[in-house]
């Protein structure tokens, strides 16, 4: 969607999707890690605190909890639906905080990020002009990945932040723009009245960010210059048990599959063909395990996108619910470490699985959902928004298996016997 660069923008995913307000939460006190368990809230929030001057949002009587990070690029580093001793969702890489800065990308972690894409092809942000797409001459340009941004206003429930960036891009051209990012916590009768979801049973915790790139230079954005997108990647803590879940639309669209009746739904060798033993594609979903032990992604293809995607560790019996904007005519850009594929041949929605590189290092486990923007094609003074949102269900497994099967389509049966 593009609005002028002065306007209040709104997006309207479907009429169920609308947040009324938020309501008013109270001021965080101090919290240290030791005086919570590892995997706990407070025990995140004290060491993210030793780090950075945080932004804690609250709801339901402070039940409900969401960190976010004005230095560490606007991240929501995590959330919890049960207080300080409730469980934390979000994944933090305690290590990247204290070593030197590594040159090609921080991973600090954090269960909400913005970045901007494409991350390979022709219009590469993370390439220069002319260099291989290896991993020698990959960096995360500096304005998402260490440069702190700014607050631009703030409550209790709220927080707007931004960022000024001047990139090039991989076709040599240069682009001014600026990031705005609202992430605002809803309370549980809002949360329950969008997706339907009352069960004293179930504690949650939900939050909805929208995320506004604007072209602030003088030359419009085309296929000659290239042009940037949203792209929103989730970090959570994997579990022997977790599965990704994620719906689309391939056996509803009828006509198309049958005109191309070899197109697939997902791509699965991002980094290599995932193993057929961990992953599952039927007629209405993607199952992939999320386990943190074997590094793989897929993406699913604009045209089979639905605006939503999940996972359920059971061994937790957490329930993650991830709603997001998608467009089945727009435009989506390549993303791949490769100039040969057309440029505007992406996906809309992504997942990872991490695992052991080749020398058997690795940053994580985590493991990620995603969701991209359209390419934008945008002029002197115009935006592009997208907006995604984050949803922790936990508590009782049949009252967890109704929201399960409302919006992801499975029950939790079919998401814990499926490998």
């Amino acid at each position: 969607m593009i609005v002028s660069k002065n306007r209040l923008f709104a997006l309207t995913m479907t009429a169920t999707l609308f947040v009324a307000g938020c309501n008013n939460g109270q001021v965080e006190k101090e919290s240290t890690p030791e005086k919570y368990a590892q995997g706990t809230f407070g025990y995140d929030l004290g060491f993210l605190r030793e780090h950075d001057s945080l932004i804690v949002l609250q709801a339901d009587g402070g039940k409900a909890k969401v960190v976010v990070s004005p230095k560490y690029q606007a991240k929501v580093f995590t959330s919890t639906a049960d207080g300080d001793k409730g469980q934390s969702f979000g994944w933090i890489h305690y290590k990247a905080f204290t070593g030197p800065v590594d040159p090609h990308m921080n991973g600090y972690g954090g269960e909400n990020r913005i970045w901007l894409g494409p991350e390979g092809g022709k219009y590469s942000l993370f390439f220069p002009k002319g260099k291989t797409m290896e991993f020698a001459n990959w960096k995360t340009p500096a304005a998402f990945d260490t440069e702190a941004w700014k607050v631009t206003k703030r409550d209790t429930t709220s927080v707007s932040l931004q960022k000024d960036m001047q990139l090039e891009n991989y076709a040599g051209s240069s682009l001014s723009l600026s990031v705005a990012r609202d992430v605002v916590i809803m309370n549980r009768a809002e949360i329950d009245d969008m997706l339907q979801s009352q069960d004293t049973a179930l504690k949650v915790v939900g939050y909805q960010t929208t995320n506004v790139l604007t072209n602030t230079g003088t030359e419009a954005w085309t296929e000659k210059t290239g042009m940037p997108c949203i792209w929103m990647l989730d970090m959570f803590n994997p579990s022997p048990s977790t599965v990704i879940v994620i719906p689309h639309k391939r056996g509803a669209v009828k006509g198309r599959a049958a005109a191309n009746a070899g197109e697939k739904v997902a791509t699965t060798d991002y980094f290599g063909e995932i193993p057929a033993d961990r992953i599952r594609i039927d007629s209405s979903t993607v199952f992939f395990k999320a386990d943190g032990k074997s590094r793989g992604k897929l993406g699913i293809h604009p045209q089979y996108a639905m605006p939503r995607a999940g996972s359920y560790d059971a061994q937790n019996k957490v329930l993650t619910l991830t709603i997001f904007d998608t467009d089945s005519s727009g435009k989506y850009l390549n993303q791949e470490w490769k100039t040969t594929k057309p440029p505007f041949s992406g996906d809309a929605v992504n997942a990872y699985n991490d695992g052991p590189l080749a020398d058997g290092s690795q940053m994580g486990p985590f493991f990620e959902i995603e969701s991209v923007s359209p390419a934008a094609f945008l002029a002197p003074g115009q935006s592009l928004s997208h907006r995604h949102m984050v949803f922790h269900f936990t508590g009782d497994e049949a009252a967890l298996d109704k929201v399960s099967q409302r919006w992801l389509g499975v029950s939790l049966t079919r998401i814990k016997t499926v490998f």
